[in-house]
Parts: C-alpha cells; sequence; structure tokens
C-alpha cells in the first residue's frame, strides 16, 4: 500500500484529492493537513511515500516546508500543487527538495500519473521548469569532488535525470535495461553520498 499525504489549505482542493487517491488501488491517503505546520507535526511518525503540497500555505510556505519535511523524511516524495506555473518558485521548491509539481486544475488522471512518474523515479515538470533546473547546474563554476568521481556514463544518466526524463525514458535513450539502469544509479547515489534522484541532481554539474 502506498501512503500519501496532503497539505494543502483549502478545504474544497484537500477533500476532493483525498477522494480521488482514496479510490485508487493500492494507494492510501492517511493525512491531509491544512498547513505546514501542522504537517510538520503529523507526518514524520506516519512516514508517508509521497506528499503532495500546496506551494503557497498560510504561515510557512510549502517551499519551506519540502525543505525541513525532507530533512525529517528523506525517503519520502514531494509533489508541489500550484494554481499556476511559476517556474521560479517551482524551481525553489525543487531545490528545497521537492520532486516535481502538478497544477491544482489537474484532472484525476493527471494527478495519478504524476504519483506513478514519481514512484518510478521520475520529476513531473514542465519543459520551462526543467530548462531552468538543467541552467542552473549546467552554470555552476566547480564541480563537486564527488562528481568528479562519476564515470561517462553515470553523468551522461545524470544529464538526462535533471532534465526531467523517467527511467524508462532514460532506459530507452541509452538502450539500457531498468534493471541496468538502477545498477547504476545505486552506484550513483553511493558515490554522492545521497538517497534520491532529486538529491543526486542537486550535487551534479554537468560535465562540459
Amino acid at each position: 500500500m502506498t501512503k500519501i499525504a496532503l497539505v494543502e489549505d483549502n478545504r474544497t482542493t484537500r477533500e476532493g484529492l483525498q477522494r480521488i487517491i482514496d479510490l485508487w488501488p493500492s494507494y492510501k491517503c492517511i493525512c491531509a493537513c491544512e498547513t505546514a505546520e501542522e504537517a510538520l507535526r503529523l507526518l514524520p511518525p506516519q512516514e508517508p511515500d509521497i506528499v503532495l503540497m500546496d506551494i503557497q500555505l498560510p504561515g510557512m510556505s510549502g517551499i519551506e516546508c519540502v525543505g525541513r519535511l525532507k530533512e525529517l523524511l528523506p525517503a519520502a516524495q514531494v509533489i508541489m500543487l500550484t494554481v499556476y506555473e511559476d517556474p521560479d518558485r517551482v524551481f525553489s521548491a525543487i531545490r528545497a527538495g521537492a520532486s516535481g509539481y502538478l497544477l491544482k486544475r489537474s484532472t484525476p488522471e493527471q494527478v495519478f500519473s504524476a504519483v506513478r512518474e514519481v514512484q518510478e523515479g521520475g520529476a513531473p515538470m514542465s519543459a520551462p521548469v526543467a530548462l531552468k533546473v538543467f541552467s542552473y547546474f549546467r552554470n555552476q563554476a566547480a564541480a563537486s569532488a564527488e562528481v568528479e568521481n562519476l564515470s561517462a556514463r553515470e553523468s551522461e544518466i545524470l544529464e538526462l535525470i535533471v532534465q526531467g526524463f523517467s527511467n524508462k525514458e532514460i532506459a530507452a535513450r541509452l538502450s539500457l535495461s531498468i534493471e541496468t539502469l538502477r545498477w547504476h544509479l545505486r552506484h550513483i547515489y553511493k558515490k554522492l553520498h545521497v538517497h534520491s534522484r532529486t538529491d543526486a541532481a542537486l550535487k551534479f554539474r554537468p560535465r562540459m
């Protein structure tokens, strides 16, 4: 059973998402919070697998909350919820630890697709946001010693991760099996001392 938590101050949106999630086989909404402060208090003991979080919350913002929540629940994947696409704010949330974002006007099918994409190692985001993320890493001046230890293939995989490709898409582009790709990812995480695609991307500096 995949455990999903919601952090959304709008009651109508929150209850609508909760109903959608509880209709999916093998998924369960274990907690629905109205504020970031409530989420930081209630979610850690329940250890959700995925958190859908409003990017704009009363009090502490969703961007600040995702950073603090990832410190408490490093394995949880966070998808930001936003009324309209704002590349700068979404980018800030991704830098804080979010795995991607979802527009609130998304259909139930789109919500499910985003959740599944994150489960499969993907990062749901539009091209403009992905480009902003990619440009950020590309413009960094110096590579860390950890990244310098990556092989050419591992760097190639990370470049595609930063661009927003899912595991399946990366495997197809590089003519790898999913198992071989996962083997590479395990080695990347070990070399970079991280536990997720997002954390690996935050340390990555593409080789020029």
